[in-house]
């Protein structure tokens, strides 16, 4: 109860306490209703203020009376203003509110195609298998049928790194030639011996991994993926090699996609092939990326018979056909990519990465 209170005197408590209350109002994380009683209502210090005026000379009452109205005024003003921010501004959380979705990514454009690829080729009875991707320099090449010095090799412009020579006891004194060197696998060439040395036959194996070459333009990059075919047993002919080309055509880029097989040379395949198909982002126009409306895929070929015997396997029993393509450069050319530049899929652009 406030007990001899002056006119001046009251003026001034009703400023403080709009001042005060204003300032509640706006940090308050109360709902406006419970704000409103707490400041307004009979239990008030408003309240209290204003019942003092009945303490006041009859002359000063109405002057103390307006700016009790002004203060109240001010006040419900504030409150008003409460009401019509927006919810997001207030401090409250609302549990009935349906929740914010996090983004939902995908797998990678090179992901997507390596698991196409393989679904494929396990439709005829093609197996996924895992070979290193650094392997011994013996296994990327002298088992493949090219020998140390060899002009073929010349061509793979590979990363090597280095390694030394295992120390075990029947290679105490001598250096082996399958531990000589170690190479990023410029193919994945390499797990052809090595999947040959398991003598598990019939092979129907499909290989995919990490390749490295110092190479980059429009169609290269110093990294990318490879898969490598595999089919070893007996009485196999260039006749099964063109329908499993055909069969994988067919399939990943459909019926109206042409492909070719050209004569060539492989040091590891007798006869060779290189496999093309019509370019995707010309509809074989020619454009940047093929130039005459043709893109090399990779290679394939009748496996040579240095490289079955460096399987351990006999070439005058078993024959076979082997393959190996880009996987990046297999996706830009199928129907609907459009894509010139392999080094896109590289660029970690999510305005492109999204598209796919």
């Amino acid at each position: 109860m406030i007990e001899n209170v002056s006119s001046a005197n009251l003026i001034s408590l009703l400023i403080e306490y709009e001042q005060i209350t204003r300032e509640e109002i706006r940090t308050s994380t109360e709902p406006s209703e419970m704000i409103k009683l707490k400041v307004l209502g009979s239990k008030s210090k408003l309240s209290e203020l204003t019942r003092a005026l009945s303490k006041l000379p009859k002359e000063d009452r109405s002057r103390v009376g307006l700016v009790v109205n002004q203060v109240k005024t001010s006040i419900e003003s504030e409150l008003s203003k409460k009401n019509t921010e927006p919810v997001q501004s207030r401090n409250t959380f609302d549990p009935t509110m349906p929740g914010i979705r996090p983004p939902v990514g995908h797998l990678h454009i090179v992901s997507q195609a390596i698991m196409e690829i393989t679904r494929i080729f396990e439709r005829i009875g093609f197996i996924r298998v895992r070979h290193p991707e650094v392997d011994w320099d013996w296994y990327a090449f002298e088992s493949l049928n090219m020998p140390l010095h060899h002009p073929a090799r010349d061509e793979w412009e590979t990363f090597f790194i280095k390694s030394q020579v295992p120390n075990s006891k029947s290679q105490k004194n001598t250096k082996h030639a399958k531990f000589d060197k170690m190479v990023l696998t410029p193919h994945t060439s390499n797990g052809q011996v090595r999947e040959m040395e398991k003598r598990k036959l019939p092979i129907r194996m499909i290989n995919i991994a990490k390749c490295y070459r110092r190479q980059i333009d429009v169609s290269h990059t110093p990294m990318f993926h490879q898969f490598e075919g595999l089919y070893v047993d007996k009485n196999v002919s260039i006749a099964h090699l063109k329908g499993v080309m055909d069969f994988f055509f067919t399939h990943f880029y459909g019926p109206g996609r042409i492909s070719r097989i050209r004569p060539f040379h492989f040091q590891f395949t007798e006869p060779s092939f290189e496999i093309d198909v019509s370019c995707g982002a010309c509809a074989g126009g020619g454009c940047r990326l093929c130039k005459d409306g043709w893109l090399e895929l990779g290679g394939a070929g009748m496996v040579h018979p240095n490289v079955l015997k460096a399987g351990g396997i006999d070439p005058e029993i078993y024959s076979g056909f082997a393959f190996g393509w880009g996987i990046e450069r297999t996706y830009m050319m199928k129907s609907g990519t459009s894509l010139d530049d392999v080094r896109l899929l590289y660029s970690n652009d999510v305005r492109f990465l999204e598209q796919f």
